[in-house]
């Protein structure tokens, strides 16, 4: 499987910690020094995480060099559908890819690398040949704006990755590991409303609803610091990788400690480490493609960058990847 091509999407609307000070009780220093966040986009009228997922498709599949209908698969990793029966083909619709199968797959901020892997599957086998992975989440319309303790966190964007076949000995997907954890599933909830009416005589039927992002910030953090260097060091041993011998680290942009200390485990200096939390917040699926299109468009990843990857978060789930970009560059217009 080769990465042949990335894009990203954002709503045009940024809220500084400044202007959030405004709704709640906090400050930017505040936010700032316990997660490393400045700004957050959020989705405005008429934009949505299918508009948002098709942006970013759309600048994939042209950095690619693809026609919508050469794609196979489209994968939509998101936790805040526009329709939870599936997003996935809404997109497809968008994109013109009459083609492609497309479906949701739901693991939080674990979800791009999940579906990155999961298209691996598909293209190994044979029985895909082009597929485009995105990451998209609209956390604002789930987010209680007046809990400071969460309302900070978040933000809204897509991210998408172009990946298509190619000779074995070219693969781009190094390794991989992924893990769940569901006893600790309560520490990141986006839990439904346990709320019932009346049906017919003695029966009743639940409301559909959800109730706010429900974060443990301690335990969340306790545990990405402790599970992210685990699995990066198993990936690493496992493929016989030395940390000196990767050029970019890409963890999951959750909070600025957390990308530290990963990186200080394995004495990652911090200009090799990928970081755009302070403009963004934590895009939840969109996050690592976001990173990654924003790192290929300004020059700093290249061709053949070997590039050591996390996602972590609700279910708990967490994961690793080790992958090389292939390419290409930063398209000539933008250069």
């Amino acid at each position: 499987m080769a990465l042949v091509g990335c894009g990203r999407a954002l709503p045009a609307a940024s809220i500084s910690n400044d202007q959030l000070s405004e709704r709640v009780e906090t400050n930017d220093g505040w936010i700032r020094s316990r997660t490393g966040i400045g700004a957050r986009r959020v989705a405005g009228p008429g934009e949505t995480v299918t508009s948002l997922a098709a942006g970013a498709g759309r600048a994939a599949l042209a950095h690619a060099g693809w026609a919508p209908e050469q794609v196979d698969l489209i994968l939509l990793a998101t936790s805040s559908p526009d329709d939870l029966f599936g997003t996935a083909p809404r997109v497809q619709a968008a994109l013109g890819a009459h083609r492609a199968v497309a479906f949701d797959l739901t693991a939080a901020c674990s979800g791009f690398l999940f579906a990155l892997i999961t298209a691996a599957q598909y293209i190994r086998g044979g029985t895909m040949q082009r597929v485009l992975v995105i990451g998209a989440d609209q956390l604002s319309r789930w987010l209680d704006w007046d809990d400071r303790r969460t309302c900070v966190l978040f933000g809204d964007g897509a991210g998408a990755l172009a990946v298509e076949a190619c000779d074995p000995s070219s693969d781009g997907l190094v390794g991989f590991r992924m893990r769940s954890d569901g006893s600790r599933n309560a520490c990141l909830t986006l839990a439904q409303v346990a709320e019932h009416r009346p049906l017919v005589g003695d029966l009743s039927a639940q409301v559909g609803g959800f109730a706010p992002i429900h974060m443990n910030g301690q335990e969340v953090y306790k545990f990405a610091v402790r599970e992210v260097p685990a699995v990066l060091a198993e990936l690493l041993e496992a493929t016989g990788t030395a940390a000196a011998d990767v050029d970019w680290l890409l963890l999951h942009q959750a909070n600025q400690r957390i990308l530290d200390a990963v990186a200080e485990r394995f004495a990652m200096p911090a200009e090799r480490v990928l970081s755009n939390l302070s403009a963004y917040g934590n895009t939840s699926a969109a996050t690592i493609p976001l990173m990654l299109d924003e790192a290929v468009r300004d020059g700093r990843v290249g061709a053949g960058d070997l590039i050591a990857s996390s996602g972590f978060g609700a279910g708990l789930s967490w994961g690793a990847a080790l992958f090389r970009w292939s390419g290409p560059g930063v398209p000539p217009a933008e250069a």
